[in-house]
């Protein structure tokens, strides 16, 4: 597999789109927390809530992990999208094709492909660490791991956005098409969350049937359900009104997801035509 990785290397590391990407992606997480701290900390300070947010700080030690774990999700669409131009881009150009010929099994290419996909995530998961951290230490307060857990639940999120990625690509094949797809599904469940959300609130207020909201229980979603905006007074009140969080619920769906996706992204592609 090590060797089978280097080659993957050399692959990418002078594509343009590669460079592009992870440049976005970079920047993207530090200009988005940095946006959040700076908002927090000149606008929402300033701002006379009986004290309700004011004191709330949501990069202080033992608020950062989560925060930034939250921020960042939004765009873990960078990486996907980067995983699904590098394998469109083997069938396009018919390089899959090429390392068969070569002496690849099928299973390693496939294999090599999810790979990159776990390192990917590894990586951003990484950089959420760092940001996470540096943040920290400019709130001034002290050490603390409170939300970390949360750092998992972004690796989760990101390796469940990749593999989506890796199985669109070996399903579609061509890179317009698929990275349309991606989008489409995404825009699609969540319009169909939010509905089951709005159902879920109903069920609880009309019936006192508390299912959870039902809406993190969709492929994608249900990664998205793991990352919240850390806990503070107005969100408190706010969630007296909505469905409870079944955390382990949710990572329960959110691995059974993983494993459908690594499945059938390798079985597709050990059936199917090169």
């Amino acid at each position: 597999m090590r060797s089978l990785l280097k080659i993957e290397w050399l692959k990418i590391k002078h594509y343009g789109a590669f460079k592009i990407l992870s440049i976005f992606f970079i920047v993207g997480v530090v200009l988005t927390n940095y946006i959040v701290f700076s908002v927090n900390k000149n606008i929402i300070g300033n701002i006379n809530t009986a004290g309700l947010v004011s004191s709330f700080n949501p990069y202080s030690f033992s608020n950062t992990w989560q925060t930034t774990s939250y921020a960042t999700g939004f765009l873990l669409i960078l990486p996907a999208l980067l995983i699904i131009i590098l394998i469109t881009n083997e069938f396009s150009f018919r390089t899959s094709r090429q390392n068969i010929i070569d002496g690849w099994s099928r299973q390693e290419f496939i294999e090599v492909k999810m790979a990159m996909a776990l390192i990917i995530s590894v990586l951003c998961t990484l950089l959420v660490l760092i940001t996470a951290s540096v943040f920290a230490l400019f709130s001034g307060t002290d050490f603390s791991l409170n939300g970390f857990d949360h750092v998992g639940y972004f690796f989760l999120k990101s390796f469940s956005y990749n593999m989506v990625a890796v199985l669109v690509s070996v399903l579609i094949r061509r890179t317009g098409f698929a990275i349309g797809l991606y989008f489409i599904y995404l825009g699609a469940e969540n319009i169909i969350s939010q509905l089951l959300d709005v159902w879920s609130m109903k069920l609880r207020s009309d019936h006192g049937i508390d299912l959870g909201s039902m809406g993190d229980y969709l492929p994608m979603n249900a990664s998205d359900g793991l990352l919240t905006f850390p806990d503070n007074p107005l969100k408190s009140m706010a969630k007296s009104a909505l469905p409870t969080d079944y955390y382990w619920v949710v990572i329960g769906f959110v691995i059974i997801y993983l494993f459908f996706f690594i499945w059938f992204s390798r079985r597709r592609f050990m059936k199917s035509d090169l």
